[in-house]
């Protein structure tokens, strides 16, 4: 009987992670289970009985805690069991998150905030005035319910409860920050997005209506003007729009290994051509360098290597002081990579900012980086490619003489 009952609760458990695939599902599809293990050893039965009496003691010598301690020490998230209003067992997880002293403790001081001990509150009341309804064998359960600060300033974790009848309550915790931080991420990313295209969009709606006049438009010098600084808004937009598709399909690509056999060094000065059309001038000043074994192939996607290196030679020669070099070096690197590395000589950026530089929408100089075309996202989509091809990025900056930033990729095998 015991590995019939084995076989049943891990049947069920394999049942709800088949459905569901939900932590809490598959303890409640095992709690259910143990009950009508329980209760078909509580009931006669004349084939099976001798088994069951000889397999297993009797049903009032199991205790909760003997029962459960199996399924919640097996958790790798809090898990505590609560009886007759008191922390009866907790697995390591619940312990280290709450500290040892939690068995034996009131469960509304075990769970040291005011959103658990209002769901534990009102979880109790409901189900007293609810015991009477309840069928046997069937079990009660909340949804998640977020506790934030629990366990430190920032955390946030998700509480479910099971009530298992008489075996007591099962409180489960699961670690919601990273969720929560993502959602955040999301959020800013909208926010950011919809402000930096609202605002040359107000721009372009604010001289069109400007235009719209009969006097302004018979007025060719002021109309000449206004549509320029319409054409470099617009132009804007759609540099931002670029921008956003670009890190859109990145990051789509990030779970494809690169299959393309690319050269570093061709790539750059394939890009610097590109850049003449944007500004001749400091093209002049973008000096190539190629040392030995710095022409070694490295395994990346063309394109998205293109934009790293439009993106970084084209910052450089933009944050850079006017007349300066931009060097970019190409060599062999540690490890059998090979590394390229953009420098530029301008005012450099102070050391507090370079942690966030490739956040999306992040700048040091809000108003100098619109002013030169920027859209907050150069960096950002760096960084994803720099990801998705397996390398590393390193920037590091001194105020007054200029960024370095080095990029560092496997070599094609």
């Amino acid at each position: 009987m015991a590995l019939l009952a084995g076989g049943v609760v891990l049947l069920a458990a394999l049942t709800a992670w088949t459905l569901d695939g939900d932590l809490v599902s598959i303890l409640i599809v095992m709690a259910a289970a143990l009950a009508a293990i329980a209760m078909l050893h509580a009931q006669p039965a004349t084939t099976i009985q001798p088994l069951i009496d000889t397999a297993l003691p009797p049903s009032a010598a199991i205790t909760s805690d003997q029962r459960y301690r199996p399924i919640i020490d097996q958790l790798p998230e809090p898990a505590l069991l609560a009886q007759d209003g008191r922390v009866i067992a907790a697995n390591a997880a619940a312990r280290t998150l709450l500290g040892g002293h939690v068995i034996g403790a009131d469960v509304r001081t075990a769970l040291p905030h005011p959103g658990a001990a209002e769901t534990l509150a009102s979880f109790q009341q409901s189900g007293a005035q609810q015991s009477g309804a309840q069928q046997p064998g069937t079990t009660r359960g909340t949804g998640g319910v977020d506790l934030v600060g629990l366990g430190g300033r920032g955390q946030r974790w998700t509480m479910r409860l099971l009530d298992l009848g008489d075996d007591g309550l099962l409180i489960l915790l699961s670690d919601a920050t990273m969720r929560a931080a993502v959602d955040k991420m999301r959020s800013d990313f909208v926010a950011n997005a919809s402000h930096e295209l609202r605002t040359p969009l107000a721009a372009i709606l604010g001289y069109v209506e400007t235009l719209s006049d009969p006097e302004t438009a018979n007025d060719v010098e002021t109309r000449t003007r206004f549509l320029g600084v319409m054409g470099r808004e617009a132009s804007r937009m759609q540099r931002l729009v670029d921008d956003l598709l670009s890190i859109s399909r990145v990051e789509a690509s990030k779970g494809e290994r690169p299959t393309e056999s690319v050269l570093l060094d061709a790539l750059a000065r394939s890009t610097v051509q590109d850049l003449q059309a944007i500004d001749a001038t400091r093209v002049s000043d973008v000096q190539i360098t190629v040392t030995d074994g710095g022409d070694a192939p490295v395994r990346g996607d063309r394109a998205q290597l293109g934009q790293l290196l439009h993106n970084l030679i084209g910052n450089a020669m933009k944050y850079g002081r006017a007349g300066t070099p931009v060097d970019v070096t190409v060599h062999p690197s540690s490890g059998d990579m090979v590394e390229i590395i953009v420098r530029d000589y301008g005012d450099g950026i102070p050391a507090r900012h370079l942690p966030r530089l490739t956040e999306r929408f992040y700048r040091v100089d809000s108003a100098r980086s619109r002013a030169l075309g920027g859209t907050g996202l150069g960096l950002a989509i760096v960084k994803n490619i720099v990801e998705r091809h397996n390398g590393r990025l390193d920037i590091s900056s001194v105020e007054g003489d200029g960024t370095t930033i080095s990029v560092r990729l496997p070599r094609y095998r």
